[in-house]
């Protein structure tokens, strides 16, 4: 299982948020770059990037903190955060990122997700962030008709190359990951499923772990920041098996 580290860039800092809400922005490093290279010295082997004012406009809004990224870490990064068309995941791809979430499009533009996902094998992921079982797009402002496992279900098949489930009412929160819900989406679909929201202790990647459905990955965020989750101790409990 892959411990992915948060970055949430905000008008260029890294920052965390409650439940997606702007206004409850806690900066945590005025240089993501530099937060970046710690990640990757602490072991770390992925890192999941969003640009969040990019999600609310529609279009990527912290280019020059993304790239300052790409060119300080040698690990692979996924980016989101207001990838809506092809030329925006064209673009990102090609910058070096490994792998780009789509969310609203994946709800507006389902046919576009299954096109880029021909087209990059392996690179596309989508983004499913769920209130009560009911999906939001837009930066988590609108809220969809359709159900988180109903969007997951219409990528069976379409070759993306994971799903990102974040449990909206937990993220940032720090009262425990989802397991139950998370679980039952990862079994409802073959597509490789990440957990996302909540995880506040080591605990939570160990139930996470072994809740027998094959759960992919984990992202992390205020709690490795904070200081709750060791890098080192959630890496190794991430790779034991149980």
């Amino acid at each position: 299982m892959i411990i992915f580290p948060a970055i949430d860039l905000k008008d260029g800092r890294c920052v965390r948020l409650r439940q997606g809400d702007m206004a409850q922005a806690t900066i945590f490093n005025d240089d993501p770059a530099a937060q970046a290279r710690a990640f990757e010295a602490a072991g770390f082997e992925y890192l999941h990037l969003v640009d969040l004012n990019g999600a609310f406009a529609g279009h990527s809004v912290n280019a020059p903190a993304i790239r300052a990224i790409l060119s300080a870490i040698k690990i692979p990064l996924q980016l989101g955060g207001g990838i809506r068309d092809r030329e925006a995941i064209n673009h990102w791809l090609s910058a070096g990122v490994a792998r780009v979430i789509l969310g609203t499009v994946a709800v507006n533009n389902p046919d576009l997700v299954a096109e880029a996902a021909r087209a990059y094998p392996g690179r596309i992921v989508v983004g499913i962030d769920a209130r009560d079982g009911k999906v939001a797009v837009k930066g988590w402002a609108e809220e969809a008709a359709v159900s988180a496992t109903e969007l997951a279900k219409r990528f069976e098949g379409a070759g993306v190359a994971a799903i990102i489930f974040t449990d909206i009412a937990r993220d940032g929160m720090m009262e425990g990951a989802n397991v139950e819900t998370t679980a039952a989406l990862a079994r409802s679909v073959s597509i490789p499923v990440i957990a996302s929201g909540g995880v506040n202790s080591v605990r939570d990647i160990e139930r996470l772990r072994d809740c027998g459905a094959g759960i992919a990955g984990v992202v992390v965020g205020r709690a490795l920041y904070d200081g709750r989750i060791d890098p080192a101790q959630a890496l190794m409990t991430a790779h034991c098996q149980r």
